[in-house]
Parts: structure tokens; sequence; C-alpha cells
């Protein structure tokens, strides 16, 4: 018997994927998204902004000094009850043209760069006193590129919602000052037995003198080098006062 013309071999289909699995992939990528969203963004943004009203509590590198054995004395005092003569002198000898950057002195990055490429042995920081509080507050003492990407982030939030003068008070509240001393006050009842309110000219240079190496160098009793410093921010403090360079900090 004859047969028909044989029938075309039927294609096998794909057999689609679970939709489950599609939807555990999306998920996953929603839940990456928004986790960098909360940590990267809204996280730091809250802290920037609790922390305009608030005293920041313990900083990371307090925590990391009493894990190394070192005391901690931390002593909030509002602007308004620390002496004029302390924040000039930080400007003075750290960030001269604190009230007229915007976070950041290029200028300053520049000089630090050719200076520490002439003299390796000894290095100088550029960072500002907006990017140094970035750090004392928010971050961790470190070199790495991370570090110096999240503390620029850091500096602009707190430029912008903070302004100089928060700026300036929480760092002589946060700015380590000895062993386990953090915050001018602080300093103050340990060095002189005064109040932060009550410094003199060349007690708030001193304080300010030993802040690039604070666990080196000492307040009482200094050496050459510190009592030179101390000379140095002092006559500044009075240019920066006759100059009106810290106008930010007082208005």
């Amino acid at each position: 018997m004859a047969q028909g013309p044989a029938k075309p071999a039927r294609k096998r289909q794909p057999k689609p994927r679970p939709a489950r699995r599609r939807g555990f992939w999306g998920g996953l990528f929603r839940a990456i998204l928004i986790t960098i969203l909360v940590v990267g963004v809204l996280l730091p943004l809250g802290l920037v902004l609790a922390y305009r009203f608030l005293p920041p509590p313990l900083t990371i590198l307090m925590v990391q000094r009493m894990a190394q054995g070192q005391g901690l004395d931390h002593r909030w005092r509002s602007l308004d009850q620390i002496a004029p003569t302390v924040p000039r002198a930080a400007i003075a000898a750290e960030d001269a043209r604190f009230c007229e950057h915007h976070g950041f002195d290029f200028n300053a990055m520049e000089k630090a760069m050719r200076h520490n490429e002439a003299r390796p042995d000894r290095i100088r920081g550029g960072s500002t006193i907006s990017q140094q509080t970035a750090k004392n507050v928010f971050l961790w003492p470190d070199r790495s590129f991370v570090r110096k990407g999240l503390e620029a982030y850091f500096t602009v939030l707190i430029e912008t919602i903070w302004g100089k003068r928060r700026i300036m008070e929480v760092y002589l509240n946060t700015v380590e000052m000895g062993p386990g001393v953090y915050g001018v006050e602080a300093a103050s009842q340990r060095y002189f037995h005064a109040s932060a309110a009550d410094l003199n000219v060349q007690q708030a240079a001193r304080l300010i003198a030993i802040l690039p190496s604070p666990l080196k160098w000492q307040a009482v009793n200094p050496g050459p080098y510190v009592r030179r410093r101390t000379g140095r921010i002092g006559a500044a403090e009075g240019a920066v006062n006759r100059g009106g360079m810290a106008g930010c900090v007082f208005s």
C-alpha cells in the first residue's frame, strides 16, 4: 500500500525559563540598588542633617584609640563657650582661606604636593578645616582613595548643610588633641586647668600648634619646634583678627 508523504518533523520548542528564577535575579538587583542608595546617599545625608543640630557622639578614631588602651576625654562646648582666639588660631594655622573657599583649597593642595615632593621626610597636608571635620566625624584615619573620595562627598554635604560656623564648632569639639583628649574644652582642662572660654592667645596657639601630631607633640613643656610654631600662630592670629579673615565664624 502506497504511503503518503512523510510529515515534517516538529521543531522542539525551547522550554521557557522559570519565572521564579527571573524574579529572583530581579529582586536581588533591586535589593542591591536600594542598599547602595541607603548606605551611599541617604545614611550620610541623614547623619549630616542630624549633626547640624546635635553634637556628634563617638567617632571612629575615638573608638580605635580606646581599643589601643587610650582613655576618652571629650567635652562638647558651643562656639559661644570657646574663646574667639581659638577659631582664629585654627584659621591662621590650618586654613587661612576657610571663609573664602567652598570646602576645598586647591592652591593649598598644590603647594602641599610640591612641598611633599621636595621634603618627603616632613609631609604637609593640604586639607581644609572642612575636609578635616568630615574625616574626623564620619570617617576613619586612612590615606586610601576610597576614604578620600568619601571625605570629598561629606565635605560637600557639610559645606552645604552646616555652614562655616557649625563646621568650625564641630571641628573644635572633635579634633584629637592628645592621647585620649578630643576637643578644645577637654584639652584646655587637661593642659591649662582652665575653660576653653578663658584661653588667651598664647594658650590657643599652643593647642593649635600640636594638631598636626597630637600624639607626638606636647602642649605642656613643648619642645623648640612647638614653641616656634606657637609664636608664628600667635602672630598670625592677630593678622586674622585684624583682617577679618574669621568673619564667617562670628557672623
